[in-house]
């Protein structure tokens, strides 16, 4: 194994300790520091991807744009660690089984998939093609999160204007 390779793998690991704490911690503020623990993460492995301007825009949209807005929605939301809301729920068991089974196809396929066909392009014609493609080809699902992203703020607004209402 080469370096990069072990390099690899201890960020993988990182990322999916850090994803498994986003989804079995108690405190859902512990879940959304440990989710910005695993967009740091997947920031990494695009690094090692040779994809560098990916993990900019990661590092800039999912750990400073999307992690803000979810701990302002929970900051807002004053009920969320109330007796009364549950944690976990009937499907614990399901879901564990689909993720071990994910995890080990995800395993497998990184352990086979090593042996690269042809060399990456340069890392100024990669970017130059994503930006080309995002404003292309992916236009549509491109506005589509973002009006997704939108109306999840809206709502949160909205949500968080009913609740000061009542109190």
């Amino acid at each position: 194994m080469t370096v990069i390779q072990v390099v690899f793998f201890l960020v993988a690991a990182f990322t999916t300790a850090a994803a498994f704490l986003v989804v079995l911690a108690k405190n859902i503020v512990h879940c959304a520091i440990a989710l910005v623990f695993t967009f740091f993460g997947v920031a990494a492995l695009y690094v090692l991807l040779d994809a560098e301007f990916l993990a900019a825009v990661q590092v800039l949209l999912y750990v400073g744009g999307i992690t803000i807005l979810l701990l302002f929605a929970i900051m807002l939301t004053s009920r969320i660690s109330a007796r009364g809301v549950k944690i976990m729920n009937e499907q614990v068991g399901v879901s564990a089984v689909v993720v071990f089974a994910i995890f080990a196809l995800m395993a497998i396929a990184s352990l086979k998939g090593f042996a690269l066909v042809g060399s990456p392009p340069p890392a100024s014609y990669a970017t130059a093609s994503l930006g080309r493609l995002l404003l292309t080809t992916y236009v549509l699902p491109f506005e589509a999160v973002s009006i997704l992203l939108l109306a999840a703020m809206v709502g949160a607004i909205i949500l968080a204007r009913r609740e000061r209402e009542k109190d």
